[in-house]
Protein backbone atom coordinates (compact mmCIF):
# COMPACT_ATOMS: atom_id res chain seq x y z
CA UNK A 1 0.00 0.00 0.00
CA UNK A 2 1.21 3.34 -0.94
CA UNK A 3 0.45 7.10 -0.25
CA UNK A 4 0.22 8.40 -3.08
CA UNK A 5 -0.49 12.17 -1.11
CA UNK A 6 3.10 12.77 -0.32
CA UNK A 7 4.71 12.88 -3.87
CA UNK A 8 5.98 16.17 -4.52
CA UNK A 9 4.01 17.44 -8.31
CA UNK A 10 7.03 20.25 -8.77
CA UNK A 11 10.03 17.25 -8.74
CA UNK A 12 7.86 15.09 -11.22
CA UNK A 13 7.07 18.29 -13.57
CA UNK A 14 10.56 19.53 -13.24
CA UNK A 15 11.54 15.58 -14.19
CA UNK A 16 8.84 15.42 -17.15
CA UNK A 17 10.40 18.34 -18.47
CA UNK A 18 13.89 17.36 -18.96
CA UNK A 19 13.24 14.32 -21.11
CA UNK A 20 10.13 12.46 -21.00
CA UNK A 21 8.74 12.07 -24.69
CA UNK A 22 5.55 14.79 -25.41
CA UNK A 23 3.34 12.18 -24.56
CA UNK A 24 2.96 8.46 -24.73
CA UNK A 25 2.04 8.67 -28.39
CA UNK A 26 5.88 9.20 -29.01
CA UNK A 27 5.95 5.16 -28.32
CA UNK A 28 3.96 4.83 -31.55
CA UNK A 29 5.87 2.67 -34.00
CA UNK A 30 8.40 1.63 -31.51
CA UNK A 31 6.91 -0.94 -29.76
CA UNK A 32 6.88 -4.69 -31.76
CA UNK A 33 3.82 -6.93 -30.58
CA UNK A 34 4.63 -11.18 -30.92
CA UNK A 35 1.79 -13.14 -30.22
CA UNK A 36 3.18 -16.80 -30.48
CA UNK A 37 0.97 -19.70 -31.48
CA UNK A 38 0.13 -20.63 -27.94
CA UNK A 39 -1.00 -17.15 -26.86
CA UNK A 40 1.52 -15.84 -25.46
CA UNK A 41 2.53 -12.41 -26.23
CA UNK A 42 5.85 -10.35 -25.85
CA UNK A 43 6.15 -6.54 -26.38
CA UNK A 44 9.57 -5.56 -27.52
CA UNK A 45 10.33 -1.51 -27.11
CA UNK A 46 13.54 -0.40 -28.76
CA UNK A 47 15.58 2.48 -27.24
CA UNK A 48 19.07 3.67 -27.96
CA UNK A 49 20.36 3.57 -24.28
CA UNK A 50 23.52 1.92 -22.79
CA UNK A 51 24.15 -1.18 -23.69
CA UNK A 52 21.41 -2.99 -21.29
CA UNK A 53 17.88 -3.97 -21.47
CA UNK A 54 14.89 -4.65 -18.63
CA UNK A 55 12.39 -7.73 -18.86
CA UNK A 56 9.28 -7.57 -17.24
CA UNK A 57 7.24 -10.78 -17.37
CA UNK A 58 3.74 -10.41 -16.28
CA UNK A 59 1.28 -12.82 -15.65
CA UNK A 60 -2.78 -11.73 -15.18
CA UNK A 61 -3.26 -13.53 -11.74
CA UNK A 62 -2.75 -12.32 -8.08
CA UNK A 63 -4.45 -12.60 -4.75
CA UNK A 64 -8.05 -12.44 -6.47
CA UNK A 65 -7.69 -15.84 -8.28
CA UNK A 66 -6.74 -17.68 -4.86
CA UNK A 67 -9.05 -20.38 -4.89
CA UNK A 68 -11.45 -20.37 -1.47
CA UNK A 69 -9.28 -22.11 1.50
CA UNK A 70 -6.16 -21.17 -0.18
CA UNK A 71 -5.47 -17.80 -0.05
CA UNK A 72 -1.87 -16.41 -0.06
CA UNK A 73 -1.06 -19.15 -2.53
CA UNK A 74 -0.28 -16.77 -5.41
CA UNK A 75 1.59 -15.00 -3.53
CA UNK A 76 3.62 -17.59 -2.23
CA UNK A 77 3.89 -19.21 -5.98
CA UNK A 78 5.60 -16.54 -6.63
CA UNK A 79 8.09 -16.99 -4.03
CA UNK A 80 8.64 -20.58 -5.28
CA UNK A 81 9.31 -19.06 -8.73
CA UNK A 82 12.72 -18.30 -7.68
CA UNK A 83 13.67 -22.01 -6.53
CA UNK A 84 14.75 -23.40 -9.78
CA UNK A 85 14.12 -25.71 -12.05
CA UNK A 86 14.94 -30.15 -12.35
CA UNK A 87 18.22 -28.86 -13.50
CA UNK A 88 19.04 -25.65 -11.23
CA UNK A 89 19.08 -25.46 -7.84
CA UNK A 90 19.90 -29.12 -6.99
CA UNK A 91 22.58 -31.70 -6.89
CA UNK A 92 20.53 -34.50 -7.46
CA UNK A 93 17.30 -34.20 -9.20
CA UNK A 94 16.29 -37.57 -8.63
CA UNK A 95 16.30 -37.92 -5.04
CA UNK A 96 15.37 -34.53 -4.52
CA UNK A 97 12.24 -35.96 -6.13
CA UNK A 98 11.42 -38.67 -3.50
CA UNK A 99 12.33 -36.17 -0.75
CA UNK A 100 10.05 -33.85 -2.27
CA UNK A 101 7.08 -36.74 -2.39
CA UNK A 102 7.75 -38.19 1.02
CA UNK A 103 7.70 -34.19 2.68
CA UNK A 104 3.90 -33.51 1.09
CA UNK A 105 3.17 -36.95 2.67
CA UNK A 106 4.52 -35.93 6.08
CA UNK A 107 2.98 -32.86 5.81
CA UNK A 108 -0.67 -34.02 4.99
CA UNK A 109 -0.67 -36.41 7.90
CA UNK A 110 0.37 -33.48 10.04
CA UNK A 111 -1.99 -31.32 9.46
CA UNK A 112 -4.87 -34.10 9.58
CA UNK A 113 -3.84 -35.07 13.14
CA UNK A 114 -3.49 -31.57 14.09
CA UNK A 115 -6.92 -31.01 12.96
CA UNK A 116 -8.66 -33.31 15.50
CA UNK A 117 -7.52 -30.56 17.93
CA UNK A 118 -8.06 -32.14 21.44
CA UNK A 119 -8.24 -35.23 20.05
CA UNK A 120 -4.57 -35.27 18.60
CA UNK A 121 -2.32 -38.09 19.35
CA UNK A 122 0.55 -35.89 20.46
CA UNK A 123 2.89 -37.90 20.40
CA UNK A 124 2.44 -38.88 16.62
CA UNK A 125 2.59 -35.10 16.22
CA UNK A 126 5.79 -34.86 17.74
CA UNK A 127 6.55 -37.95 15.25
CA UNK A 128 5.77 -36.14 12.25
CA UNK A 129 7.36 -32.63 13.14
CA UNK A 130 10.45 -34.70 13.67
CA UNK A 131 10.16 -36.83 10.73
CA UNK A 132 9.59 -33.06 8.77
CA UNK A 133 12.55 -31.73 9.83
CA UNK A 134 14.70 -34.98 9.71
CA UNK A 135 13.77 -34.43 5.44
CA UNK A 136 14.12 -30.71 5.58
CA UNK A 137 17.27 -31.25 6.55
CA UNK A 138 18.06 -34.06 3.45
CA UNK A 139 16.55 -31.47 1.04
CA UNK A 140 18.92 -29.13 2.28
CA UNK A 141 22.24 -31.36 1.54
CA UNK A 142 21.45 -31.40 -2.01
CA UNK A 143 19.72 -28.04 -2.36
CA UNK A 144 22.00 -25.56 -4.30
CA UNK A 145 20.45 -22.31 -2.65
CA UNK A 146 19.60 -19.37 -4.38
CA UNK A 147 21.44 -21.05 -7.71
CA UNK A 148 18.88 -19.44 -10.30
CA UNK A 149 19.63 -15.89 -8.82
CA UNK A 150 23.24 -16.45 -9.07
CA UNK A 151 23.45 -17.55 -12.34
CA UNK A 152 21.53 -13.95 -13.31
CA UNK A 153 23.43 -11.96 -10.77
CA UNK A 154 26.70 -13.25 -12.26
CA UNK A 155 25.49 -12.37 -15.57
CA UNK A 156 25.19 -8.58 -15.00
CA UNK A 157 21.64 -8.53 -13.67
CA UNK A 158 20.49 -5.64 -11.92
CA UNK A 159 17.01 -5.28 -9.90
CA UNK A 160 15.71 -9.00 -9.45
CA UNK A 161 12.70 -8.85 -8.19
CA UNK A 162 9.07 -10.12 -8.06
CA UNK A 163 5.57 -8.98 -6.83
CA UNK A 164 2.24 -10.81 -6.48
CA UNK A 165 -0.69 -8.01 -6.04
CA UNK A 166 -4.43 -8.69 -5.96
CA UNK A 167 -4.62 -8.56 -9.97
CA UNK A 168 -1.24 -9.44 -11.24
CA UNK A 169 2.30 -11.00 -10.79
CA UNK A 170 5.29 -9.56 -11.86
CA UNK A 171 9.00 -11.38 -12.30
CA UNK A 172 11.66 -8.26 -13.16
CA UNK A 173 14.95 -7.85 -13.70
CA UNK A 174 17.49 -5.92 -15.97
CA UNK A 175 20.63 -7.51 -17.73
CA UNK A 176 23.37 -6.52 -20.12
CA UNK A 177 21.91 -6.42 -23.74
CA UNK A 178 24.13 -9.58 -24.54
CA UNK A 179 22.25 -11.64 -21.90
CA UNK A 180 18.93 -11.97 -23.74
CA UNK A 181 19.44 -15.18 -24.65
CA UNK A 182 19.95 -15.68 -20.67
CA UNK A 183 17.23 -14.33 -19.67
CA UNK A 184 14.89 -16.34 -22.49
CA UNK A 185 16.66 -19.93 -21.34
CA UNK A 186 16.17 -18.83 -17.95
CA UNK A 187 12.63 -17.69 -18.07
CA UNK A 188 11.11 -20.52 -20.20
CA UNK A 189 12.87 -22.97 -18.01
CA UNK A 190 10.92 -22.22 -14.62
CA UNK A 191 7.86 -22.24 -16.79
CA UNK A 192 7.97 -25.48 -18.18
CA UNK A 193 10.01 -26.93 -15.74
CA UNK A 194 9.55 -25.26 -11.86
CA UNK A 195 10.46 -27.56 -8.97
CA UNK A 196 9.03 -25.74 -5.86
CA UNK A 197 11.93 -27.36 -3.56
CA UNK A 198 11.85 -25.86 -0.05
CA UNK A 199 8.36 -24.86 -0.26
CA UNK A 200 7.37 -25.44 3.50
CA UNK A 201 10.36 -23.26 4.88
CA UNK A 202 9.43 -20.59 2.43
CA UNK A 203 5.36 -21.07 3.78
CA UNK A 204 6.83 -19.83 7.16
CA UNK A 205 8.67 -17.28 5.93
CA UNK A 206 5.08 -15.83 4.60
CA UNK A 207 3.36 -16.74 7.39
CA UNK A 208 6.40 -14.29 9.39
CA UNK A 209 5.74 -11.66 6.60
CA UNK A 210 1.53 -11.56 7.20
CA UNK A 211 2.97 -11.14 11.53
CA UNK A 212 5.27 -8.36 10.23
CA UNK A 213 2.92 -6.69 7.50
CA UNK A 214 -0.41 -6.98 9.14
CA UNK A 215 -0.84 -8.58 12.90
CA UNK A 216 2.25 -6.19 13.91
CA UNK A 217 1.30 -3.30 11.91
CA UNK A 218 -1.39 -0.73 12.88
CA UNK A 219 -1.89 0.52 9.47
CA UNK A 220 -1.76 -3.20 7.84
CA UNK A 221 -4.53 -4.00 10.66
CA UNK A 222 -6.49 -1.15 9.44
CA UNK A 223 -6.28 -1.15 5.83
CA UNK A 224 -7.33 -5.05 5.94
CA UNK A 225 -10.41 -4.80 8.61
CA UNK A 226 -11.15 -1.93 5.84
CA UNK A 227 -11.32 -4.44 2.93
CA UNK A 228 -13.06 -6.08 5.07
CA UNK A 229 -16.07 -3.76 6.06
CA UNK A 230 -16.17 -2.21 2.33
CA UNK A 231 -16.03 -5.97 0.44
CA UNK A 232 -19.03 -8.51 1.32
CA UNK A 233 -18.75 -10.32 -1.56
CA UNK A 234 -16.32 -9.60 -3.70
CA UNK A 235 -12.53 -11.58 -3.12
CA UNK A 236 -10.79 -8.17 -3.19
CA UNK A 237 -12.13 -8.52 0.65
CA UNK A 238 -9.14 -11.09 1.09
CA UNK A 239 -5.37 -9.98 2.00
CA UNK A 240 -2.79 -10.77 -0.88
CA UNK A 241 -0.23 -12.64 1.96
CA UNK A 242 -3.17 -14.48 2.90
CA UNK A 243 -5.20 -15.78 6.05
CA UNK A 244 -3.03 -17.23 8.54
CA UNK A 245 -4.89 -20.40 8.87
CA UNK A 246 -5.22 -20.86 5.15
CA UNK A 247 -1.12 -20.62 4.76
CA UNK A 248 -0.36 -23.39 7.33
CA UNK A 249 -3.00 -25.43 5.79
CA UNK A 250 -1.42 -24.62 2.29
CA UNK A 251 0.81 -27.60 0.31
CA UNK A 252 3.14 -28.06 -2.44
CA UNK A 253 0.39 -30.30 -4.39
CA UNK A 254 -2.17 -26.83 -3.75
CA UNK A 255 0.86 -24.39 -5.48
CA UNK A 256 1.51 -27.15 -8.47
CA UNK A 257 -1.93 -27.02 -9.40
CA UNK A 258 -2.34 -23.49 -8.98
CA UNK A 259 0.24 -23.03 -11.02
CA UNK A 260 -1.16 -25.38 -14.00
CA UNK A 261 -4.07 -23.44 -13.83
CA UNK A 262 -2.71 -19.91 -14.05
CA UNK A 263 0.81 -19.71 -15.63
CA UNK A 264 -0.55 -20.64 -18.89
CA UNK A 265 1.07 -18.57 -21.95
CA UNK A 266 -2.42 -17.18 -22.59
CA UNK A 267 -1.98 -15.41 -19.41
CA UNK A 268 0.69 -14.05 -19.85
CA UNK A 269 2.86 -11.28 -21.12
CA UNK A 270 6.90 -10.89 -21.83
CA UNK A 271 7.98 -7.00 -22.29
CA UNK A 272 11.52 -6.27 -23.08
CA UNK A 273 12.63 -2.41 -23.00
CA UNK A 274 16.73 -1.23 -24.00
CA UNK A 275 19.20 -1.94 -26.50
CA UNK A 276 17.65 -4.94 -28.32
CA UNK A 277 16.96 -5.65 -32.13
CA UNK A 278 13.28 -6.41 -32.41
CA UNK A 279 14.21 -9.12 -35.37
CA UNK A 280 17.08 -10.83 -33.27
CA UNK A 281 14.87 -10.83 -30.17
CA UNK A 282 12.01 -12.37 -31.97
CA UNK A 283 14.11 -15.44 -33.14
CA UNK A 284 15.46 -15.93 -29.68
CA UNK A 285 11.42 -15.73 -28.33
CA UNK A 286 10.24 -18.17 -30.84
CA UNK A 287 12.72 -19.95 -30.05
CA UNK A 288 12.24 -20.68 -26.46
CA UNK A 289 9.48 -19.60 -25.65
CA UNK A 290 6.63 -21.13 -28.73
CA UNK A 291 6.86 -24.53 -27.75
CA UNK A 292 5.37 -23.87 -24.50
CA UNK A 293 2.16 -26.00 -24.30
CA UNK A 294 -0.93 -23.71 -24.45
CA UNK A 295 -4.21 -23.90 -23.02
CA UNK A 296 -7.01 -21.95 -22.30
CA UNK A 297 -7.03 -18.69 -20.22
CA UNK A 298 -8.38 -19.49 -16.80
CA UNK A 299 -11.75 -18.25 -15.72
CA UNK A 300 -11.38 -14.96 -13.46
CA UNK A 301 -13.66 -14.64 -10.13
CA UNK A 302 -17.29 -14.52 -11.17
CA UNK A 303 -18.88 -12.96 -8.01
CA UNK A 304 -19.63 -9.45 -8.34
CA UNK A 305 -19.91 -6.80 -5.04
CA UNK A 306 -23.45 -6.22 -4.62
CA UNK A 307 -24.49 -2.10 -4.44
CA UNK A 308 -23.75 -0.86 -1.06
CA UNK A 309 -27.04 0.33 0.40
CA UNK A 310 -25.53 2.17 3.97
CA UNK A 311 -22.91 3.26 5.38
CA UNK A 312 -20.39 1.14 6.75
CA UNK A 313 -18.58 1.61 9.89
CA UNK A 314 -15.76 -0.32 12.25
CA UNK A 315 -13.59 0.32 14.97
CA UNK A 316 -10.24 -1.27 15.51
CA UNK A 317 -8.49 -1.31 18.33
CA UNK A 318 -4.70 -1.64 18.66
CA UNK A 319 -2.21 0.02 21.14
CA UNK A 320 -1.00 2.42 18.50
CA UNK A 321 -1.38 6.08 17.83
CA UNK A 322 -5.13 6.97 15.69
CA UNK A 323 -5.58 6.53 12.21
CA UNK A 324 -8.66 6.81 9.91
CA UNK A 325 -9.52 5.58 6.59
CA UNK A 326 -12.43 6.24 4.51
CA UNK A 327 -13.82 4.59 1.26
CA UNK A 328 -15.98 4.68 -1.51
CA UNK A 329 -16.90 2.43 -4.31
CA UNK A 330 -16.09 2.97 -7.53
CA UNK A 331 -15.82 1.99 -11.18
CA UNK A 332 -12.75 1.51 -12.72
CA UNK A 333 -11.25 1.22 -16.74
CA UNK A 334 -12.88 1.28 -19.14
CA UNK A 335 -15.22 4.17 -17.51
CA UNK A 336 -14.89 7.38 -17.89
CA UNK A 337 -15.08 7.80 -13.94
CA UNK A 338 -11.49 6.26 -13.98
CA UNK A 339 -9.58 9.47 -15.27
CA UNK A 340 -12.22 11.53 -13.14
CA UNK A 341 -10.25 9.81 -10.15
CA UNK A 342 -6.65 10.60 -11.27
CA UNK A 343 -7.51 13.98 -11.22
CA UNK A 344 -10.38 13.89 -8.19
CA UNK A 345 -7.26 12.04 -6.09
CA UNK A 346 -4.78 14.57 -7.37
CA UNK A 347 -6.44 17.52 -6.31
CA UNK A 348 -6.98 16.45 -2.92
CA UNK A 349 -3.79 15.03 -2.00
CA UNK A 350 -1.02 15.43 -4.11
CA UNK A 351 1.42 18.21 -2.61
CA UNK A 352 1.50 21.05 0.05
CA UNK A 353 -0.94 22.65 -2.44
CA UNK A 354 -3.92 19.83 -2.56
CA UNK A 355 -6.65 20.84 -0.74
CA UNK A 356 -7.03 18.47 1.97
CA UNK A 357 -3.20 18.86 2.66
CA UNK A 358 -3.52 22.33 3.02
CA UNK A 359 -6.82 22.35 5.28
CA UNK A 360 -6.44 19.43 7.37
CA UNK A 361 -1.78 19.88 8.03
CA UNK A 362 -1.06 23.38 6.98
CA UNK A 363 -3.98 25.32 7.99
CA UNK A 364 -6.26 23.90 11.08
CA UNK A 365 -3.80 21.24 11.65
CA UNK A 366 -6.30 18.80 12.69
CA UNK A 367 -3.67 16.01 10.92
CA UNK A 368 -0.22 14.88 10.29
CA UNK A 369 -0.72 13.43 7.78
CA UNK A 370 -3.18 13.17 4.43
CA UNK A 371 -3.57 10.54 1.17
CA UNK A 372 -5.77 9.11 -1.05
CA UNK A 373 -5.59 5.42 -2.35
CA UNK A 374 -7.11 4.29 -5.46
CA UNK A 375 -7.39 0.31 -4.13
CA UNK A 376 -7.16 -2.82 -4.00
CA UNK A 377 -6.82 -3.61 -7.44
CA UNK A 378 -7.42 -2.55 -11.00
CA UNK A 379 -9.00 -5.49 -12.70
CA UNK A 380 -12.48 -5.05 -10.46
CA UNK A 381 -14.40 -1.73 -9.61
CA UNK A 382 -12.10 -0.85 -6.48
CA UNK A 383 -12.37 1.95 -3.85
CA UNK A 384 -11.25 5.11 -3.76
CA UNK A 385 -9.83 5.61 -0.02
CA UNK A 386 -8.62 8.86 2.38
CA UNK A 387 -6.54 8.58 4.95
CA UNK A 388 -5.45 10.67 7.36
CA UNK A 389 -3.60 10.50 10.82
CA UNK A 390 -4.96 13.04 13.45
CA UNK A 391 -2.82 14.87 15.11
CA UNK A 392 -3.17 15.11 19.11
CA UNK A 393 -5.45 16.40 20.65
CA UNK A 394 -7.90 16.17 17.50
CA UNK A 395 -10.14 13.34 17.81
CA UNK A 396 -10.93 10.80 13.77
CA UNK A 397 -14.16 12.58 14.28
CA UNK A 398 -12.93 16.18 14.15
CA UNK A 399 -10.87 14.63 10.54
CA UNK A 400 -13.53 12.95 8.87
CA UNK A 401 -15.60 16.01 9.38
CA UNK A 402 -13.19 18.10 7.65
CA UNK A 403 -12.41 15.19 4.84
CA UNK A 404 -16.20 15.10 4.36
CA UNK A 405 -16.77 19.27 3.99
CA UNK A 406 -14.26 19.26 1.14
CA UNK A 407 -15.88 16.06 -0.81
CA UNK A 408 -19.14 18.21 -0.28
CA UNK A 409 -17.22 21.18 -1.79
CA UNK A 410 -15.94 18.58 -4.67
CA UNK A 411 -19.36 17.92 -5.76
CA UNK A 412 -20.97 21.44 -5.09
CA UNK A 413 -18.70 23.34 -7.01
CA UNK A 414 -17.17 23.18 -10.51
CA UNK A 415 -12.82 23.19 -10.17
CA UNK A 416 -11.56 26.23 -11.44
CA UNK A 417 -9.98 25.75 -14.70
CA UNK A 418 -6.78 26.90 -13.35
CA UNK A 419 -6.76 24.40 -10.32
CA UNK A 420 -7.85 21.39 -12.60
CA UNK A 421 -5.16 22.10 -15.18
CA UNK A 422 -2.24 22.42 -13.04
CA UNK A 423 -3.46 18.89 -11.75
CA UNK A 424 -3.78 17.74 -15.53
CA UNK A 425 -0.22 19.01 -15.80
CA UNK A 426 1.49 16.83 -12.27
CA UNK A 427 -0.71 13.99 -13.64
CA UNK A 428 0.90 13.87 -16.91
CA UNK A 429 3.87 14.20 -15.38
CA UNK A 430 3.64 11.61 -12.71
CA UNK A 431 2.01 9.18 -15.54
CA UNK A 432 5.23 9.57 -18.23
CA UNK A 433 7.70 10.41 -15.69
CA UNK A 434 8.51 6.46 -15.51
CA UNK A 435 8.62 6.01 -19.00
CA UNK A 436 12.50 7.48 -18.96
CA UNK A 437 13.59 4.41 -17.81
CA UNK A 438 13.65 0.95 -19.51
CA UNK A 439 12.33 -0.46 -16.03
CA UNK A 440 9.48 2.17 -16.20
CA UNK A 441 8.80 1.58 -19.72
CA UNK A 442 8.31 -2.34 -19.66
CA UNK A 443 6.54 -2.16 -16.44
CA UNK A 444 3.97 0.47 -17.94
CA UNK A 445 3.57 -1.35 -21.33
CA UNK A 446 3.14 -4.76 -20.09
CA UNK A 447 0.73 -3.31 -17.06
CA UNK A 448 -1.99 -1.88 -20.04
CA UNK A 449 -1.64 -4.53 -22.10
CA UNK A 450 -2.32 -7.24 -19.80
CA UNK A 451 -5.20 -5.30 -17.71
CA UNK A 452 -6.59 -3.73 -21.07
CA UNK A 453 -5.82 -5.74 -23.58
CA UNK A 454 -3.89 -3.51 -25.68
CA UNK A 455 -0.57 -1.44 -24.50
CA UNK A 456 -1.59 1.40 -26.96
CA UNK A 457 -4.65 2.38 -24.32
CA UNK A 458 -1.75 3.52 -22.68
CA UNK A 459 -1.82 6.47 -25.33
CA UNK A 460 -5.68 6.58 -24.70
CA UNK A 461 -5.33 6.69 -20.71
CA UNK A 462 -3.37 9.81 -21.25
CA UNK A 463 -5.70 11.45 -23.30
CA UNK A 464 -8.40 10.67 -20.87
CA UNK A 465 -6.91 11.79 -18.43
CA UNK A 466 -5.45 15.23 -19.92
CA UNK A 467 -9.06 15.93 -21.02
CA UNK A 468 -11.45 15.72 -17.94
CA UNK A 469 -13.14 18.42 -17.15
CA UNK A 470 -14.31 20.06 -14.15
CA UNK A 471 -17.99 19.09 -14.98
CA UNK A 472 -16.72 15.21 -14.95
CA UNK A 473 -15.34 15.84 -11.77
CA UNK A 474 -17.95 17.55 -10.02
CA UNK A 475 -20.48 14.34 -11.53
CA UNK A 476 -18.10 11.49 -10.61
CA UNK A 477 -17.97 13.48 -6.93
CA UNK A 478 -21.74 13.81 -6.58
CA UNK A 479 -22.41 9.97 -7.39
CA UNK A 480 -19.74 8.22 -5.95
CA UNK A 481 -19.69 10.60 -2.23
CA UNK A 482 -22.58 9.48 -0.68
CA UNK A 483 -23.39 8.33 2.95
CA UNK A 484 -24.43 5.12 1.91
CA UNK A 485 -21.66 4.38 -0.63
CA UNK A 486 -18.97 5.27 2.40
CA UNK A 487 -16.86 2.98 4.75
CA UNK A 488 -15.35 4.45 7.63
CA UNK A 489 -12.27 2.12 9.50
CA UNK A 490 -11.03 3.67 12.56
CA UNK A 491 -7.86 2.80 14.57
CA UNK A 492 -7.42 3.77 17.79
CA UNK A 493 -5.74 2.17 21.70
CA UNK A 494 -8.09 0.14 23.32
CA UNK A 495 -9.10 2.52 26.43
CA UNK A 496 -9.89 4.98 23.52
CA UNK A 497 -11.97 3.14 21.58
CA UNK A 498 -14.97 4.63 22.48
CA UNK A 499 -13.75 7.70 21.45
CA UNK A 500 -12.68 7.03 18.15
CA UNK A 501 -16.01 9.01 16.23
CA UNK A 502 -17.63 5.98 14.97
CA UNK A 503 -21.15 7.80 15.54
CA UNK A 504 -21.94 8.95 11.80
CA UNK A 505 -20.71 12.96 11.16
CA UNK A 506 -22.72 15.00 8.21
CA UNK A 507 -23.82 13.37 5.66
CA UNK A 508 -21.40 13.60 2.31
CA UNK A 509 -23.14 14.93 -0.67
CA UNK A 510 -26.01 13.16 -1.93
CA UNK A 511 -27.43 11.85 0.79
CA UNK A 512 -29.35 8.28 1.12
CA UNK A 513 -29.24 5.53 3.49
Amino acid sequence: MQRAGSIAAACLLAAALSGVPAGAQALEGKVTRITLDNGMRFLIARRGTAPVFAANLRFRVGSVDDPGGESGVAHLFEHMAFKGTSTIGTKDAKQEEGILDAMDRTVRDLLRERDRGDQADAARVAALRDELTSLTKRLQEITVKDELSQILTSNGAAGLNASTGQDLTSYVVSLPSNRLELWCLLESARLRDPILREFYSERDVVMEERRMRIDNQPEGKLYEQLLLTAFQAHPYRVPTVGWMSDLAHLTRPHAAEFRRAHYVPDNAVGTLAGDLDPAAAERLIRRYFADLPGGPPPQGPVTVEPPQTGERRIAVEYDAEPEMMIAFHKAVWPSPDDAAFQVIDSILTTGRSSRLYRRLVLETRVASDVYSLQVPGDRYPNLFVIGAVPLSPHAPAEVEAAVLQELRRLAAEPVPERELQKTRNQIKASFLYPLRSNEGLASQLSYFEIITGDWKNLNVYEQAITSVTAAQVQDAARRTFVDSNRTVAVLARPRAAADTGVAAPAAAPGGGS
